[in-house]
């Protein structure tokens, strides 16, 4: 595990092992929180934690440069914990089990935590380091991004005193982004009486595992399978051909992150098991041929199990069996004038049915805040029609592109420089803290940018070592230049 600490380069490295051995998923951050506060003590700059429960520190210009514009260095500190299902990895207790692959960091079957670790050690970096040359710095490590961007939307105006943003968020090196997609989360929730079992019926619990999963904003547009979406078809030809009833459903884990998993309870007949059997293997051939090329070894898998002694009454199934199949997952339009961006998607992250209540999480993305509009009544049209309450919550608009940024511009004649190459300007369907932060803070230059991070969110998080430390260099660099006043 500690392999990592000896990579280049190390005040980078160091200092993401240190934070590997720290619990911080999202909604649990005590921990991290306390670490950075002490790491700031240790290295000798002003820390404090605010309301939010943001960590801000604050290191002075070096001599010479105090007349430069103040950079804020931006990342979040929570994780998105993610595993594997032979996974034990308890998230609020264990360390980050870190191995190295071909050139890549990975986590052992887990979330790596380099979304956003690499940011949150780049700003630890700067504050501890004592050869760099900086106008006023600050280091804003924002709490709870993955869950809602909470720590971003409680931010004060007025605490923070910089000019110019870097967040340290973005995962293509190369690439500068300068705007990202808004968000809404659309919750629908239904209360049902549940009925009791057939004592003469058998029950079966199906699995669907083996997708790869993903982000979904990063990732929607590649086409990778939804676990709720492909078991909904499965269930609903159970339901019309074995006389299948549903007890239980559990799909998805995180609001963000493409579900790879789902598996359903259901009840039938006893004469009728063979033939679920069969159906099972049917659509488990059916999916790997439909997604042949995008993932592999997709499973569907049947396993007998105690009939439960209750379930859901038929008509409130077949309502909520209608409104997942309904229900828009994935891409609904591009970005008319960037075709290759995707401006508008949905994400049916979650699934809970069971108990007598039914339970739907899931993330609109948009960078056009009409459209945003537009994708989250349509959910809930689709939800209201099953009679499901449909709430929204946590909105937060697009970042609009500048593409005429003087940090932007500096960035790209550095990176030009460095790599002999040009950088890319782009704009991400996922979403930034960026837009909240520059709706309290408009006078800000934002540009974002990072090291290379690929399947965030999933147990095959990896960050590729070769492009962490051109990432610094550009970053020293960086902090020498821009901010220059006129």
């Amino acid at each position: 595990m500690s392999e990592i600490r000896n990579l280049d380069p190390k005040c980078i490295w160091e200092n993401f092992y240190a934070l590997t051995q720290v619990p911080r998923p999202s909604g649990h951050l005590e921990k991290i929180q306390a670490f950075l506060l002490d790491f700031a003590k240790r290295v000798g700059v002003e820390a404090f934690q605010d309301e939010a429960g943001n960590i801000i520190m604050r290191k002075p210009a070096t001599p010479g440069m105090e007349d430069r514009k103040g950079i804020i260095l931006q990342a979040h500190m929570d994780m998105v914990p993610q595993k594997a299902p032979e996974s034990n990895h308890n998230f609020e207790t264990d360390p980050i089990e870190t191995r190295i692959v071909d050139g890549w960091v990975y986590a052992n079957n887990t979330t790596l935590g380099s979304d956003n670790g690499m940011g949150v050690a780049t700003i630890m970096a700067v504050m501890e380091a004592k050869d760099l040359q900086h106008g006023p710095v600050e280091g804003l490590i924002t709490a709870d991004e993955e869950t809602g961007m909470f720590g971003a939307n409680d931010l004060k105006p007025g605490v923070l005193k910089g000019d110019i943003l870097l967040n340290l968020d973005s995962e293509s090196w190369g690439k500068f982004v300068i705007g990202s997609a808004g968000g809404i989360d659309v919750t629908a929730d239904m209360g049902y009486q549940e009925v009791a079992t057939d004592k003469n019926d058998a029950a079966v619990k199906v699995t669907l595992s083996g997708l790869r999963g993903g982000h979904s904003g990063l990732e929607i547009h590649e086409g990778r399978g939804n676990a709720n979406k492909l078991m909904v078809r499965f269930v609903r030809s159970a339901i019309s051909e074995c006389d299948a009833h549903l007890a239980t459903w559990q799909g998805g884990n995180m609001r963000n992150a493409i579900p790879f998993k789902a598996e359903v309870v259901l009840t039938l007949p006893k004469e009728n098991v063979e033939a679920l059997k069969e159906l099972v293997a049917d659509w488990c051939e059916e999916f790997n041929e439909e997604y042949k090329g995008i993932e592999k070894d997709i499973m569907l898998v049947a396993e007998d199990v105690e009939t439960p002694e209750k379930e859901v009454p038929v008509e409130i199934s077949d309502n909520l069996v209608n409104a997942i199949y309904a229900c828009h997952n994935g891409v609904m339009r591009m970005i008319p004038a960037i075709p290759e961006v995707v401006e508008t998607s949905s994400n049916l992250a979650i699934i809970n049915i069971g108990g007598g209540n039914a339970s739907f999480k899931i993330l609109a993305r948009s960078s056009n805040d009409e459209m945003k509009e537009c994708i989250a009544e349509t959910l809930e049209s689709c939800f209201n029609m099953a009679g499901m309450k449909v709430t929204m919550s946590g909105s937060y608009s697009g970042w609009n592109p500048n593409p005429d940024s003087e940090t932007l511009n500096t960035l790209l004649d550095i990176y030009k420089e460095q790599n002999k190459t040009d950088g890319i300007v782009q704009v991400d369907h996922a979403g930034l803290e960026c837009s909240i932060i520059l709706g309290k803070y408009p006078h800000l230059d934002v540009v974002s940018l990072g090291p290379t991070i690929r399947s965030p969110h999933t147990a095959t998080e990896r960050c590729e070592i070769a492009t962490v430390a051109p990432f610094w260099n550009l970053l020293k660099e960086a902090l020498k230049q821009v901010g220059k006043k006129k």
